[in-house]
């Protein structure tokens, strides 16, 4: 696999000192600059920066897969198998609440990765997964 040039991804938070703690101190990222609207963090090598905006009540949708209900939008990280379930440990310790707890999807198939999903302080969704073989990252 050839070098990944980092993302940048800006998100909204309706509470950016709620959220500046969520990811600084429960996702360990570090955090960069920032003013009385934003925050950037280094999220895992890449850019996040949480913009603040008003609450929202926008409903989360989900799609099926594997079935489960996969909450749309979301981002997250690929991270190697031994780290996702270091991870995935460190946030059960520190009380995260699931909405589809670390398991093993697509087992025995093609694509079989192991994920979890959880959502920031405003909202957001996050999946985090791994692959025993990263070379099925994008296998069909």
């Amino acid at each position: 696999m050839k070098t990944i040039s980092p993302f940048h991804l800006a998100i909204p938070v309706h509470n950016l000192a709620e959220c500046r703690i969520f990811y600084r101190d429960i996702l360990n990222c570090e955090e960069g600059r920032s003013s009385d609207h934003w925050v950037d963090f280094n999220f895992f090598g890449h850019q996040l920066v949480i913009h603040y905006k008003p609450k929202s009540d926008a409903e989360l949708h989900t799609n099926p897969v594997d079935g489960k209900d996969v909450p749309v939008p979301h981002f997250g990280v690929v991270l190697d198998w031994e780290v996702f379930h270091q991870f995935a440990d460190d946030l059960k310790t520190k009380g995260i609440q699931f909405i589809i707890a670390p398991y093993i999807r697509f087992q025995g198939q093609v694509g079989e990765q192991a994920t979890m999903f959880f959502k920031d302080p405003a909202g957001n969704a996050l999946e985090f997964k791994s692959f025993k073989d990263m070379s099925q990252i994008f296998a069909k």
